[in-house]
Protein backbone atom coordinates (compact mmCIF):
# COMPACT_ATOMS: atom_id res chain seq x y z
CA UNK A 1 0.00 0.00 0.00
CA UNK A 2 1.21 3.44 -0.75
CA UNK A 3 3.08 5.25 2.15
CA UNK A 4 0.59 8.51 2.96
CA UNK A 5 3.17 10.70 3.37
CA UNK A 6 3.61 10.25 -0.72
CA UNK A 7 -0.25 9.74 -1.54
CA UNK A 8 0.20 12.71 -3.39
CA UNK A 9 3.46 12.43 -4.64
CA UNK A 10 4.51 10.19 -8.24
CA UNK A 11 2.66 6.77 -9.00
CA UNK A 12 6.15 4.99 -9.38
CA UNK A 13 7.18 6.08 -5.68
CA UNK A 14 5.66 4.32 -2.63
CA UNK A 15 7.37 6.25 -0.34
CA UNK A 16 10.52 3.64 -0.17
CA UNK A 17 10.99 2.66 -3.67
CA UNK A 18 10.58 3.28 -7.08
CA UNK A 19 8.54 1.28 -9.87
CA UNK A 20 10.57 1.73 -12.76
CA UNK A 21 7.96 0.27 -14.93
CA UNK A 22 5.35 2.83 -13.45
CA UNK A 23 8.16 5.36 -14.07
CA UNK A 24 8.86 4.72 -17.85
CA UNK A 25 5.24 4.63 -18.27
CA UNK A 26 4.70 8.41 -16.86
CA UNK A 27 8.02 9.31 -18.42
CA UNK A 28 7.13 8.70 -22.29
CA UNK A 29 3.76 10.24 -21.62
CA UNK A 30 5.31 13.49 -21.92
CA UNK A 31 8.56 12.91 -23.48
CA UNK A 32 8.97 11.83 -27.35
CA UNK A 33 11.51 9.13 -27.74
CA UNK A 34 11.43 5.75 -28.89
CA UNK A 35 14.23 2.59 -28.68
CA UNK A 36 14.92 1.42 -32.25
CA UNK A 37 17.73 -0.59 -33.70
CA UNK A 38 19.81 -0.16 -30.93
CA UNK A 39 19.30 3.27 -29.92
CA UNK A 40 17.46 5.81 -28.74
CA UNK A 41 15.97 8.70 -31.11
CA UNK A 42 14.07 11.78 -30.39
CA UNK A 43 12.61 14.58 -32.78
CA UNK A 44 15.97 15.85 -32.44
CA UNK A 45 17.65 12.36 -34.21
CA UNK A 46 19.75 9.38 -32.44
CA UNK A 47 21.02 10.02 -29.18
CA UNK A 48 24.57 10.17 -29.32
CA UNK A 49 25.14 11.02 -25.68
CA UNK A 50 22.56 9.64 -22.77
CA UNK A 51 24.44 11.66 -20.32
CA UNK A 52 22.00 14.60 -20.73
CA UNK A 53 19.00 12.16 -21.13
CA UNK A 54 20.26 10.71 -17.38
CA UNK A 55 19.82 14.04 -16.38
CA UNK A 56 16.15 14.41 -16.95
CA UNK A 57 15.19 11.30 -15.30
CA UNK A 58 17.70 12.47 -12.25
CA UNK A 59 15.36 15.38 -12.17
CA UNK A 60 12.16 13.03 -11.93
CA UNK A 61 13.81 11.06 -8.98
CA UNK A 62 16.24 13.52 -6.87
CA UNK A 63 12.74 14.46 -4.80
CA UNK A 64 12.28 10.95 -3.91
CA UNK A 65 14.74 9.95 -0.93
CA UNK A 66 16.33 6.53 -2.08
CA UNK A 67 19.70 4.91 -1.59
CA UNK A 68 22.00 4.78 -4.79
CA UNK A 69 20.37 6.94 -7.51
CA UNK A 70 22.55 6.47 -10.20
CA UNK A 71 22.22 2.62 -10.40
CA UNK A 72 18.31 3.30 -9.94
CA UNK A 73 18.80 5.80 -12.88
CA UNK A 74 21.21 2.89 -15.10
CA UNK A 75 17.88 0.11 -13.99
CA UNK A 76 15.21 3.03 -15.80
CA UNK A 77 17.45 2.87 -18.70
CA UNK A 78 17.05 -0.72 -19.16
CA UNK A 79 13.52 -0.96 -18.80
CA UNK A 80 13.04 2.41 -21.11
CA UNK A 81 14.50 0.78 -23.71
CA UNK A 82 12.15 -2.49 -23.48
CA UNK A 83 8.92 0.61 -22.72
CA UNK A 84 10.09 2.67 -25.91
CA UNK A 85 11.13 -0.16 -27.99
CA UNK A 86 9.81 -0.46 -31.86
CA UNK A 87 10.36 -3.19 -34.21
CA UNK A 88 12.46 -1.42 -36.72
CA UNK A 89 12.74 2.46 -37.79
CA UNK A 90 13.72 2.92 -41.15
CA UNK A 91 15.54 5.51 -43.03
CA UNK A 92 13.51 8.07 -45.02
CA UNK A 93 15.36 8.84 -47.87
CA UNK A 94 13.34 11.43 -49.43
CA UNK A 95 13.72 14.69 -46.81
CA UNK A 96 16.05 16.26 -44.99
CA UNK A 97 15.08 16.67 -40.81
CA UNK A 98 16.68 20.50 -40.33
CA UNK A 99 16.65 23.18 -36.91
CA UNK A 100 13.30 24.48 -37.96
CA UNK A 101 11.84 21.69 -39.99
CA UNK A 102 11.22 19.30 -43.04
CA UNK A 103 12.47 19.79 -46.31
CA UNK A 104 11.81 17.14 -49.54
CA UNK A 105 13.50 16.25 -52.33
CA UNK A 106 10.47 17.63 -54.36
CA UNK A 107 11.08 21.30 -52.57
CA UNK A 108 8.12 21.28 -50.05
CA UNK A 109 9.18 22.42 -46.35
CA UNK A 110 7.44 22.14 -43.00
CA UNK A 111 8.26 24.16 -40.45
CA UNK A 112 8.51 22.39 -36.77
CA UNK A 113 9.90 19.35 -35.34
CA UNK A 114 7.24 17.49 -34.17
CA UNK A 115 8.00 13.88 -35.42
CA UNK A 116 10.79 11.89 -34.32
CA UNK A 117 13.27 11.55 -36.42
CA UNK A 118 16.66 8.80 -37.10
CA UNK A 119 18.76 11.99 -38.10
CA UNK A 120 18.67 16.02 -37.98
CA UNK A 121 21.07 18.55 -38.94
CA UNK A 122 22.16 21.11 -37.12
CA UNK A 123 21.69 23.70 -39.73
CA UNK A 124 18.11 25.50 -40.23
CA UNK A 125 17.01 25.92 -43.86
CA UNK A 126 16.86 29.51 -45.15
CA UNK A 127 16.37 30.16 -48.52
CA UNK A 128 17.58 33.93 -47.79
CA UNK A 129 20.64 33.08 -46.84
CA UNK A 130 23.70 35.22 -48.20
CA UNK A 131 25.91 33.28 -50.96
CA UNK A 132 28.66 30.93 -49.49
CA UNK A 133 31.63 33.43 -51.29
CA UNK A 134 34.27 32.34 -48.84
CA UNK A 135 33.30 28.72 -49.47
CA UNK A 136 33.07 28.94 -53.51
CA UNK A 137 36.24 30.97 -54.07
CA UNK A 138 37.76 28.48 -51.48
CA UNK A 139 37.04 25.65 -54.42
CA UNK A 140 37.53 27.30 -57.15
CA UNK A 141 41.51 27.66 -55.29
CA UNK A 142 41.45 24.01 -54.58
CA UNK A 143 39.78 22.25 -57.08
CA UNK A 144 39.38 22.58 -61.27
CA UNK A 145 35.83 24.37 -62.25
CA UNK A 146 34.51 20.91 -63.72
CA UNK A 147 34.75 18.79 -60.60
CA UNK A 148 32.85 21.05 -58.83
CA UNK A 149 29.60 20.20 -59.60
CA UNK A 150 30.82 16.55 -58.37
CA UNK A 151 31.65 17.85 -55.08
CA UNK A 152 28.57 19.63 -54.88
CA UNK A 153 26.42 16.25 -56.10
CA UNK A 154 28.40 14.09 -53.75
CA UNK A 155 27.94 16.66 -50.33
CA UNK A 156 23.80 16.58 -51.42
CA UNK A 157 24.02 12.66 -51.81
CA UNK A 158 25.63 12.36 -48.05
CA UNK A 159 22.19 14.55 -46.66
CA UNK A 160 19.62 11.88 -47.08
CA UNK A 161 19.97 8.15 -45.69
CA UNK A 162 20.44 6.54 -49.27
CA UNK A 163 23.23 4.44 -50.99
CA UNK A 164 21.26 4.53 -54.65
CA UNK A 165 24.66 6.71 -55.95
CA UNK A 166 26.56 3.91 -54.69
CA UNK A 167 30.00 5.93 -55.00
CA UNK A 168 32.64 6.85 -52.50
CA UNK A 169 35.04 10.17 -53.33
CA UNK A 170 38.80 10.21 -52.73
CA UNK A 171 40.25 13.95 -52.91
CA UNK A 172 43.97 13.90 -53.52
CA UNK A 173 47.17 16.05 -54.14
CA UNK A 174 50.39 17.06 -53.02
CA UNK A 175 49.98 17.99 -49.91
CA UNK A 176 49.25 21.45 -48.38
CA UNK A 177 46.46 22.86 -50.84
CA UNK A 178 44.01 22.61 -47.89
CA UNK A 179 41.42 19.98 -49.03
CA UNK A 180 41.03 19.21 -45.14
CA UNK A 181 39.21 21.99 -44.89
CA UNK A 182 36.44 20.68 -46.63
CA UNK A 183 36.17 18.29 -43.45
CA UNK A 184 35.56 20.61 -41.10
CA UNK A 185 32.95 23.22 -42.60
CA UNK A 186 31.17 19.46 -43.18
CA UNK A 187 31.08 18.78 -39.22
CA UNK A 188 29.24 22.01 -38.76
CA UNK A 189 26.75 21.12 -41.35
CA UNK A 190 26.18 17.16 -40.53
CA UNK A 191 27.03 17.56 -36.85
CA UNK A 192 27.21 14.06 -34.84
CA UNK A 193 25.95 12.60 -38.59
CA UNK A 194 29.38 12.77 -39.80
CA UNK A 195 32.23 10.33 -37.94
CA UNK A 196 36.02 10.37 -37.97
CA UNK A 197 37.14 7.09 -39.72
CA UNK A 198 39.33 5.43 -41.74
CA UNK A 199 38.99 3.44 -44.84
CA UNK A 200 41.57 1.22 -44.17
CA UNK A 201 40.27 0.22 -40.60
CA UNK A 202 37.33 -0.49 -42.17
CA UNK A 203 38.80 -2.85 -44.19
CA UNK A 204 40.50 -4.68 -42.04
CA UNK A 205 38.18 -4.90 -39.11
CA UNK A 206 34.56 -6.44 -38.82
CA UNK A 207 33.52 -4.49 -36.13
CA UNK A 208 34.32 -1.31 -37.90
CA UNK A 209 30.65 -1.26 -39.85
CA UNK A 210 28.78 -1.69 -36.40
CA UNK A 211 30.71 1.72 -35.88
CA UNK A 212 29.02 3.61 -38.66
CA UNK A 213 25.44 2.76 -38.01
CA UNK A 214 22.95 5.29 -38.21
CA UNK A 215 26.07 7.96 -39.68
CA UNK A 216 25.61 9.65 -42.87
CA UNK A 217 29.18 10.70 -43.44
CA UNK A 218 32.18 9.06 -42.76
CA UNK A 219 35.52 11.22 -43.83
CA UNK A 220 39.03 9.60 -43.39
CA UNK A 221 41.16 12.95 -43.26
CA UNK A 222 44.60 11.65 -44.09
CA UNK A 223 43.77 7.89 -45.65
CA UNK A 224 46.44 5.78 -45.42
CA UNK A 225 49.10 4.58 -48.48
CA UNK A 226 48.83 1.12 -47.80
CA UNK A 227 46.91 -0.62 -50.28
CA UNK A 228 43.98 -2.57 -48.65
CA UNK A 229 44.26 -6.63 -48.20
CA UNK A 230 40.75 -6.74 -48.55
CA UNK A 231 37.68 -4.74 -49.89
CA UNK A 232 34.19 -6.42 -49.61
CA UNK A 233 33.83 -4.69 -46.06
CA UNK A 234 34.40 -1.07 -48.25
CA UNK A 235 32.36 -2.30 -51.11
CA UNK A 236 29.83 -3.50 -49.00
CA UNK A 237 29.48 -0.07 -47.11
CA UNK A 238 29.07 1.63 -50.90
CA UNK A 239 26.89 0.09 -52.17
CA UNK A 240 24.46 -1.17 -49.33
CA UNK A 241 20.75 -0.71 -50.01
CA UNK A 242 18.88 -2.08 -46.96
CA UNK A 243 19.98 -3.46 -43.83
CA UNK A 244 23.43 -5.52 -43.91
CA UNK A 245 25.10 -7.59 -41.15
CA UNK A 246 27.12 -6.04 -38.28
CA UNK A 247 29.09 -7.14 -35.55
CA UNK A 248 30.57 -5.72 -32.26
CA UNK A 249 32.70 -7.14 -29.74
CA UNK A 250 31.07 -9.93 -27.59
CA UNK A 251 27.81 -9.78 -29.26
CA UNK A 252 25.81 -11.58 -31.30
CA UNK A 253 26.19 -10.23 -34.86
CA UNK A 254 22.57 -8.67 -36.17
CA UNK A 255 20.72 -7.29 -39.35
CA UNK A 256 21.26 -2.84 -38.75
CA UNK A 257 20.57 0.13 -41.40
CA UNK A 258 23.42 1.39 -43.18
CA UNK A 259 23.88 4.57 -44.72
CA UNK A 260 27.15 5.89 -44.42
CA UNK A 261 28.74 7.60 -47.21
CA UNK A 262 32.73 7.87 -47.54
CA UNK A 263 34.94 10.35 -48.26
CA UNK A 264 38.63 10.40 -48.05
CA UNK A 265 41.57 13.17 -48.40
CA UNK A 266 44.79 11.72 -49.40
CA UNK A 267 48.09 12.34 -51.35
CA UNK A 268 47.83 9.17 -53.04
CA UNK A 269 45.26 6.56 -54.20
CA UNK A 270 43.01 4.07 -52.97
CA UNK A 271 44.42 0.97 -53.64
CA UNK A 272 43.55 -2.95 -53.34
CA UNK A 273 46.13 -5.78 -52.88
CA UNK A 274 44.02 -8.41 -54.42
CA UNK A 275 41.11 -7.00 -55.34
CA UNK A 276 41.47 -6.18 -59.83
CA UNK A 277 38.06 -6.20 -60.15
CA UNK A 278 37.08 -2.98 -62.24
CA UNK A 279 34.04 -3.19 -59.61
CA UNK A 280 36.11 -2.09 -56.81
CA UNK A 281 37.68 1.07 -58.97
CA UNK A 282 34.29 2.35 -60.62
CA UNK A 283 32.96 2.73 -56.84
CA UNK A 284 35.44 5.83 -56.73
CA UNK A 285 34.71 9.14 -57.77
CA UNK A 286 38.68 10.79 -57.90
CA UNK A 287 38.83 14.34 -57.64
CA UNK A 288 42.50 16.10 -57.74
CA UNK A 289 43.24 19.04 -56.51
CA UNK A 290 45.37 22.00 -57.95
CA UNK A 291 48.97 22.78 -57.40
CA UNK A 292 49.47 25.11 -53.94
CA UNK A 293 50.54 28.30 -55.77
CA UNK A 294 54.13 29.17 -53.93
CA UNK A 295 52.49 33.17 -53.22
CA UNK A 296 49.12 31.88 -51.58
CA UNK A 297 49.29 33.23 -47.86
CA UNK A 298 46.78 31.04 -45.62
CA UNK A 299 44.55 31.68 -43.59
CA UNK A 300 44.31 30.55 -40.37
CA UNK A 301 40.39 31.29 -39.63
CA UNK A 302 39.28 30.08 -42.82
CA UNK A 303 37.30 27.33 -41.81
CA UNK A 304 35.63 29.23 -38.81
CA UNK A 305 34.81 31.46 -41.78
CA UNK A 306 33.15 29.32 -43.82
CA UNK A 307 31.54 27.52 -41.06
CA UNK A 308 29.23 30.81 -40.41
CA UNK A 309 28.21 30.12 -43.92
CA UNK A 310 26.33 26.94 -43.33
CA UNK A 311 22.96 28.06 -43.90
CA UNK A 312 24.63 29.30 -47.39
CA UNK A 313 26.44 25.72 -48.36
CA UNK A 314 23.60 24.07 -47.13
CA UNK A 315 21.68 25.20 -50.02
CA UNK A 316 24.65 24.86 -52.42
CA UNK A 317 24.59 21.43 -51.57
CA UNK A 318 20.70 20.83 -51.90
CA UNK A 319 20.92 22.30 -55.59
CA UNK A 320 23.38 19.65 -56.00
CA UNK A 321 20.97 16.93 -54.54
CA UNK A 322 18.16 17.81 -56.43
CA UNK A 323 20.44 17.38 -59.68
CA UNK A 324 21.91 14.15 -58.95
CA UNK A 325 18.18 12.86 -57.94
CA UNK A 326 16.99 14.61 -61.59
CA UNK A 327 20.00 12.46 -63.36
CA UNK A 328 18.60 9.36 -61.74
CA UNK A 329 21.71 9.06 -58.85
CA UNK A 330 24.33 9.02 -61.62
CA UNK A 331 26.84 11.72 -60.54
CA UNK A 332 28.15 14.21 -62.68
CA UNK A 333 31.52 13.59 -64.39
CA UNK A 334 34.41 15.59 -65.88
CA UNK A 335 36.93 13.79 -68.25
CA UNK A 336 39.38 14.15 -65.90
CA UNK A 337 37.63 12.27 -62.91
CA UNK A 338 37.43 9.14 -65.62
CA UNK A 339 40.82 9.38 -66.61
CA UNK A 340 42.02 9.90 -62.54
CA UNK A 341 39.74 6.36 -62.09
CA UNK A 342 41.17 4.66 -65.30
CA UNK A 343 44.64 5.97 -64.14
CA UNK A 344 44.56 3.93 -61.03
CA UNK A 345 42.77 1.01 -61.83
CA UNK A 346 45.92 1.08 -64.28
CA UNK A 347 48.50 1.33 -61.54
CA UNK A 348 47.16 -1.52 -59.75
CA UNK A 349 46.32 -4.00 -62.40
CA UNK A 350 49.41 -3.79 -65.12
CA UNK A 351 47.08 -6.48 -66.70
CA UNK A 352 45.45 -4.05 -69.29
CA UNK A 353 48.91 -2.60 -70.58
CA UNK A 354 49.77 -5.75 -70.90
CA UNK A 355 46.32 -7.16 -73.03
CA UNK A 356 46.81 -3.99 -75.01
CA UNK A 357 50.69 -4.29 -75.52
CA UNK A 358 52.24 -4.98 -79.28
CA UNK A 359 55.01 -7.68 -79.84
CA UNK A 360 53.85 -10.09 -77.46
CA UNK A 361 50.43 -11.12 -78.15
CA UNK A 362 47.63 -9.90 -80.74
CA UNK A 363 43.85 -9.61 -80.03
CA UNK A 364 42.62 -11.74 -82.98
CA UNK A 365 38.94 -12.85 -82.89
CA UNK A 366 40.01 -16.68 -84.32
CA UNK A 367 42.82 -17.38 -82.17
CA UNK A 368 43.25 -18.86 -78.91
CA UNK A 369 46.04 -19.44 -76.10
CA UNK A 370 46.16 -21.47 -72.93
CA UNK A 371 45.89 -19.51 -69.52
CA UNK A 372 49.75 -20.88 -68.57
CA UNK A 373 51.45 -19.83 -72.15
CA UNK A 374 49.71 -16.60 -71.65
CA UNK A 375 50.85 -16.79 -68.28
CA UNK A 376 54.53 -16.81 -69.52
CA UNK A 377 54.19 -14.37 -71.96
CA UNK A 378 53.02 -11.78 -69.72
CA UNK A 379 55.88 -12.57 -67.00
CA UNK A 380 58.69 -12.25 -70.03
CA UNK A 381 56.65 -8.60 -70.66
CA UNK A 382 56.87 -7.71 -66.82
CA UNK A 383 60.72 -8.17 -67.28
CA UNK A 384 61.08 -6.46 -70.52
CA UNK A 385 59.11 -3.01 -68.69
CA UNK A 386 60.73 -3.48 -65.20
CA UNK A 387 56.94 -4.36 -63.36
CA UNK A 388 56.15 -6.93 -61.10
CA UNK A 389 54.32 -9.94 -62.63
CA UNK A 390 50.56 -10.70 -60.73
CA UNK A 391 50.32 -14.21 -59.27
CA UNK A 392 49.09 -16.53 -61.43
CA UNK A 393 45.35 -16.50 -59.55
CA UNK A 394 45.20 -12.95 -59.45
CA UNK A 395 46.59 -12.84 -63.56
CA UNK A 396 43.84 -15.31 -64.66
CA UNK A 397 40.94 -13.67 -62.48
CA UNK A 398 41.96 -10.30 -63.98
CA UNK A 399 42.12 -11.54 -67.96
CA UNK A 400 38.71 -13.41 -66.84
CA UNK A 401 37.59 -9.75 -65.74
CA UNK A 402 38.40 -8.53 -68.73
CA UNK A 403 36.73 -10.64 -71.16
CA UNK A 404 34.08 -8.03 -72.00
CA UNK A 405 36.04 -4.96 -72.99
CA UNK A 406 38.57 -7.19 -74.69
CA UNK A 407 36.32 -9.49 -76.14
CA UNK A 408 37.45 -12.54 -75.06
CA UNK A 409 36.04 -16.01 -73.97
CA UNK A 410 37.34 -18.07 -70.91
CA UNK A 411 36.94 -21.59 -71.64
CA UNK A 412 38.36 -25.22 -71.23
CA UNK A 413 38.41 -26.03 -74.92
CA UNK A 414 41.71 -24.54 -75.88
CA UNK A 415 44.15 -27.13 -77.22
CA UNK A 416 47.69 -26.12 -75.99
CA UNK A 417 51.24 -27.46 -77.98
CA UNK A 418 50.91 -30.88 -76.57
CA UNK A 419 47.84 -31.41 -78.07
CA UNK A 420 46.01 -31.22 -74.91
CA UNK A 421 42.57 -29.67 -74.25
CA UNK A 422 43.04 -26.78 -71.50
CA UNK A 423 41.41 -23.64 -69.96
CA UNK A 424 42.18 -20.68 -72.02
CA UNK A 425 41.23 -18.30 -73.79
CA UNK A 426 39.85 -17.06 -77.49
CA UNK A 427 40.35 -13.99 -78.82
CA UNK A 428 43.64 -13.48 -78.54
CA UNK A 429 47.10 -15.04 -80.31
CA UNK A 430 50.56 -15.11 -79.23
CA UNK A 431 53.43 -13.55 -81.04
CA UNK A 432 55.84 -14.64 -78.50
CA UNK A 433 54.95 -17.82 -77.00
CA UNK A 434 57.17 -20.99 -75.86
CA UNK A 435 56.47 -24.14 -77.60
CA UNK A 436 56.63 -27.71 -76.64
CA UNK A 437 60.92 -27.49 -76.72
CA UNK A 438 60.99 -24.93 -74.03
CA UNK A 439 62.38 -22.12 -76.46
CA UNK A 440 60.18 -19.13 -77.20
CA UNK A 441 59.53 -17.72 -80.77
CA UNK A 442 59.23 -14.47 -81.17
CA UNK A 443 58.80 -11.83 -83.69
CA UNK A 444 61.97 -10.24 -85.38
CA UNK A 445 60.79 -6.95 -84.74
CA UNK A 446 60.54 -8.09 -80.93
CA UNK A 447 63.75 -9.70 -81.51
CA UNK A 448 65.81 -6.46 -82.45
CA UNK A 449 64.25 -3.95 -80.27
CA UNK A 450 65.49 -6.07 -77.22
CA UNK A 451 68.95 -6.31 -78.66
CA UNK A 452 68.54 -10.06 -79.42
CA UNK A 453 68.38 -10.57 -75.26
CA UNK A 454 65.53 -11.82 -73.37
CA UNK A 455 66.66 -10.27 -70.12
CA UNK A 456 64.59 -12.48 -68.34
CA UNK A 457 65.50 -15.84 -69.72
CA UNK A 458 68.73 -15.21 -71.08
CA UNK A 459 67.46 -16.65 -74.20
CA UNK A 460 69.14 -14.85 -77.72
CA UNK A 461 67.13 -15.19 -81.28
CA UNK A 462 68.16 -17.34 -84.01
CA UNK A 463 67.27 -17.98 -87.44
CA UNK A 464 64.69 -20.59 -86.85
CA UNK A 465 62.81 -17.60 -85.01
CA UNK A 466 63.37 -19.18 -81.39
CA UNK A 467 65.06 -18.31 -78.36
CA UNK A 468 68.50 -20.39 -77.69
CA UNK A 469 70.34 -20.80 -74.18
CA UNK A 470 73.25 -19.35 -74.66
CA UNK A 471 75.21 -21.60 -73.66
CA UNK A 472 74.10 -24.04 -75.95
Amino acid sequence: MKNRKFADGPVWFDGTNINEALFCDEFLSHRKIIFANGAFFTPDGRVTDVLPLRGEIYEELKCCAVNNIPRKITNILEVLKLAAHVDDFPPEADRIHLTNGTLKLDGTFTEGRPEIVRSRLPVAYNTGAPVPSQWLAFLDGLLYPEDIPTLQEFIGYCLIPSNKGQRMMVIKGEGGEGKSQIGAVLSALFGSNMKDGSIGKISENRFARADLEHILLCVDDDMRMEALRQTNYVKSIVTAQGKMDLERKGKQSYQGWMTARLLAFSNGDLQALFDRSDGFYRRQLILTTKAKPADRKDDPDLAEKMKAEVEGIFLWAYEGLRRLVTNNFKFTESQRTKENREAVKRDNNNVYDFLESAGYIRLKADSSISSKELYEIYGMWCDENSLTALKRRSFSDAVIASQGKYHLEYCNKITNAAGRRVWGFYGIEAVARPNINGFFEVSERTYRRNGGIDSRSNFVYVCTQRFTPKHQ
